[in-house]
């Protein structure tokens, strides 16, 4: 059994309802969510409007981040989207989902999902702030 059930980069709005669906199992005692909203500020800064960029590669290395999970924590299920372009305050960046037999496993594991995706996968955000400066976020 696949347990990687959703995974992808897109330009289109994201779904909650889709990646919860995704995770759902008979034998999972418990799914874990997490949505990464578009916030309208950082670092004590407003937050006009932000853009994703995504090395071609980001796709592939979210489902190599998937796979490594999967190996270390009992997952039923799982599945993660990231959105790229252009986003307003309050739109969905980022939905992940995993569901396993126990809660605390789905929790640990979703934790590890969405920490890695931010960490490993080729992503770069691209802030504009109110006073017209920007600024690049996991880019090196």
């Amino acid at each position: 059994m696949d347990v990687i059930r959703l995974v992808g980069i897109r330009e289109t709005p994201l779904s909650v309802d889709e990646v919860f669906n995704a995770v759902g199992d008979a034998a999972a005692g418990g799914t874990a969510l997490f949505v990464g909203t578009v916030r309208d500020h950082d670092h004590q800064r407003p937050v006009t409007r932000l853009s994703y960029s995504a090395h071609p590669t980001a796709e592939r290395e979210l489902r190599a981040v998937m796979e490594k999970i999967a190996v270390d924590f009992p997952v039923r299920a799982m599945a993660a989207v990231h959105r790229v372009g252009d986003l307003a305050v309050g739109d969905l960046a980022v939905v992940v989902a995993v569901s396993c037999p126990h809660r605390a496993e789905a929790f640990a594991a979703c934790r590890r999902l969405i920490d890695d995706l931010k960490s490993r996968v080729p992503i770069w955000k691209h802030q504009l702030f109110a006073d017209g400066t920007d600024e690049w976020v996991g880019a090196c």
